[in-house]
């Protein structure tokens, strides 16, 4: 690689940002930061912005502004907030590559407006393609732009393809950890806590993406997230409950053939591959040992307990604005949970409802998936009021 790669992070304080930035420490040479961004977590981004020294910051929340903005009056750094400024800063020339790694409906906007830029995305954020599959891969066709996977386990797919391009794909299998929950019936779901869905047995990630893999639900994302990125049918698309997180996932391919991508359970690994594709860098990620996992185990998913899976499937097979919908119903149901308003099983079941009330429609353009974003959540809102 010949230059400075100027990378944008939108949502640099999260999980996936943190260990962005940690990735792009060990490679002073390699990576050129641009742009860092957060929601509301200010005091982090300030000591980010101070640590790191990126061209520009944006904190979205505006009431915010004037604390970044006085924290950072002596370093040369620009200082923006709002939604707006979160879309025109990964317009700047200076940004190759724009790691998008917002939670949830919010990354759809500045992902759109960094594609029509030009510029090549690692996608972290799950709920772009979910709610706006067609649009976003369509766009990122006619602008000519790559999207690099950094979940675990669509960057094991995508590794597993590298030099695979005249061989079709037969069959894939995302991995999953079944969670915290994994084995339980409905009686025992019934009685979990906040705090028990809140610790994930392999991964640390932040609570709204460790919800939804207690519930199943990030796993019926990524499903949808696969068809896009891969240009797969629903029957092509398998889920395998594997407890030990270390087949991230599997490629089958036509002549029956299978190839799998292993490792110990560390994002860092899929987010130097996103940025630094097709190269690998050597690291010091701990290495796996077969002699510290003698056994690999595999299941299938429990579908009728954890209903959200189910629903993914669903709502992928009907496409449209199904999986909009149901995104947005989850968004609210997950945030209602982590208020105490509903109970686990809760979440699927408003999700359900609100999936089945949200007007359909079947050849969406970018308002409509606006409006659909918009009706199911006051759906889900409505119910979740009623309970």
């Amino acid at each position: 690689m010949k230059k400075k790669i100027g990378v944008a992070i939108l949502g640099s304080t999260g999980s996936i940002g943190t260990q962005t930035l940690s990735v792009m420490e060990s490679y002073p040479t390699l990576f050129d930061l641009q742009v860092i961004t957060a929601n509301k977590n200010a005091d982090l981004l300030i000591e980010q912005a101070r640590r790191f020294l990126p061209n520009s910051v944006v904190i979205v929340e505006e009431s915010l502004y004037k604390k970044v903005k006085d924290a950072l009056w002596d370093e040369d750094i620009h200082v923006y907030c709002g939604e707006d400024a979160l879309n025109q800063v990964v317009e700047s020339t200076e940004v190759d590559i724009v790691l998008t790694a917002l939670v949830g409906y919010a990354g759809l906007k500045p992902t759109i407006a960094a594609i029509n830029a030009g510029k090549n995305i690692a996608l972290a954020n799950k709920e772009t393609l979910v709610v706006a599959g067609k649009l976003i891969t369509d766009l990122a066709k006619e602008k000519g732009v790559q999207i690099y996977p950094v979940d675990s386990e669509h960057s094991a797919i995508f590794q597993c393809l590298t030099g695979e391009q005249f061989n079709p794909i037969e069959k894939i299998y995302l991995t999953a950890s079944g969670g915290p929950f994994r084995g339980y019936d409905k009686e025992k779901l019934a009685q979990v806590t906040k705090a028990q869905a809140l610790k994930h047995p392999n991964w640390d990630m932040g609570a709204k993406i460790t919800i939804d893999s207690a519930t199943m639900m990030n796993k019926g994302l990524e499903v949808i997230e696969a068809k896009w990125l891969f240009n797969l049918r629903a029957d092509q698309i398998d889920v395998i409950v594997h407890p030990q997180s270390i087949v991230h996932s599997l490629v089958q391919f036509e002549d029956g053939s299978m190839k799998a991508q292993m490792g110990l359970p560390d994002m860092k690994l899929p987010i130097q591959y996103a940025l630094t594709y097709p190269y690998r860098l050597p690291t010091q990620f701990p290495r796996f040992n077969f002699m510290d996992y003698p056994q690999l185990t595999f299941e299938k998913p429990d579908r009728e307990n954890f209903r959200n899976l189910d629903l993914a499937f669903i709502a992928m097979e009907k496409m449209g604005t199904a999986p909009c919908a149901l995104n947005a119903a989850n968004e609210i149901t997950v945030e209602a949970f982590l208020a105490d308003k509903i109970s686990f099983l809760q979440i699927s079941e408003i999700n359900e409802r609100t999936l089945n009330e949200t007007p359909f429609i079947e050849n969406p353009v970018y308002q409509s998936y606006v409006s659909t974003d918009h009706e199911a959540r006051e759906i889900a809102q409505r119910l979740i009021s009623h309970q």
